[in-house]
């Protein structure tokens, strides 16, 4: 178990020392708007790269390190820790849903002309994003209250321990429920569900303008329309499949535990271990975005290139003025 501990200690502090930069470094990029994609997706990504910042700043930097390398420190006392938890479980609601709600803009803008121009507007998106961090907000309020000190030291409560009534009274029961299907269960469906869609609404237009193109003998005809599709559509799959995977085991986890109802015990490693390494698959999935925008957006990487180098562009400009 010591053995365990060791290795969290170090994915934390990795996770953190490469998460905070790449996410920064993909907001800057992407608020430019210099990556060749349209108002609405960009928007989409900023908001997810802001809230998977916000999963390692509070998540990974405040709750985890801060008690590896800070233990008994102003974080732990029971408010602190309390709204700490509280914002990084909003936070992680932020990150996902944020992704059902991108993979249903990009759903909408591939299978529906019509809908396409009513609904993929910067207007509709900011109210989408908007309302859904409001709305995840509001319902995570209830977890500031299951916690309770676990010692009073000269007047100073502690720590943060769950509420035993959390696991028996009946209304938090509900609620514990409740909030387990809103993330990660139907997340998890809803993105399944919509990438199906999207793949067959493509493998049927595929069909058509293959039979169109055949009729078009002797004609070097380039499509715009599918190679603007196919980028948009590399990148919703390439985003959506990680979660998928990075969030696979949790739900497993989910499923097991609940549905069937037996639950961790958590003085049993085996048990615990399962978790915890649930917990680090889904922490990653905040790092890893802005690396797939590197990976399928050959215009982010320029911007990229551009970034990295401004610093040493702007010191040779300054050093040749001082020179004149």
């Amino acid at each position: 178990m010591e053995t365990f501990r060791r290795i969290e200690k170090i994915y934390y502090t990795v996770l953190a020392v490469i998460g905070v930069p790449v996410n920064l470094v993909a907001i800057v990029i992407l608020s430019r708007g210099k990556c060749g994609l349209c108002k609405c997706i960009t928007i989409y990504l900023v908001a997810m790269a802001t809230a998977d910042l916000m999963v390692i700043i509070t998540g990974v930097i405040l709750w985890r390190i801060s008690s590896y390398y800070f233990p008994g420190s102003f974080l732990n006392i029971t408010p602190v820790c309390s709204a700490v938890i509280v914002l990084y479980y909003a936070a992680t609601e932020w990150s996902v849903w944020f992704t059902v709600v991108f993979s249903f803009d990009r759903c909408v803008a591939i299978c529906s002309q019509k809908l396409k121009s009513k609904f993929c507007t910067e207007k509709n998106t900011a109210v989408v994003l908007a309302t859904t961090g409001i709305l995840i907000c509001l319902k995570d309020i209830p977890f500031y209250f299951i916690f309770e000190p676990a010692e009073v030291i000269n007047d100073v409560p502690w720590f943060c321990n769950e509420r035993a009534i959390y696991y028996t009274d009946p209304a938090w029961v509900k609620f514990d429920w409740f909030d387990k299907v809103i993330t990660p269960l139907l997340p998890y469906v809803l993105i399944l569900l919509l990438n199906a869609l999207t793949v067959r609404y493509i493998l049927v237009t595929s069909r058509v303008r293959k039979g169109l193109t055949a009729q078009r003998k002797g004609e070097n005809h380039s499509d715009l329309e599918m190679e603007s599709r196919r980028k948009s559509m590399i990148l919703l799959f390439t985003i959506s499949g990680t979660f998928i995977l990075l969030w696979l085991l949790y739900v497993i986890e989910f499923c097991f535990y609940s549905i069937i109802g037996n639950h961790p015990k958590y003085d049993n490693n085996a048990f615990y271990i399962l978790t915890e390494i649930a917990l680090m698959l889904l922490s990653l999935n905040c790092c890893t975005n802005a690396f797939i925008y590197g990976v399928t957006q050959s215009k982010f990487r320029e911007q990229f290139k551009n970034v990295m180098k401004y610093p040493f562009t702007s010191a040779i400009q300054l050093s040749n003025k001082q020179c004149n």
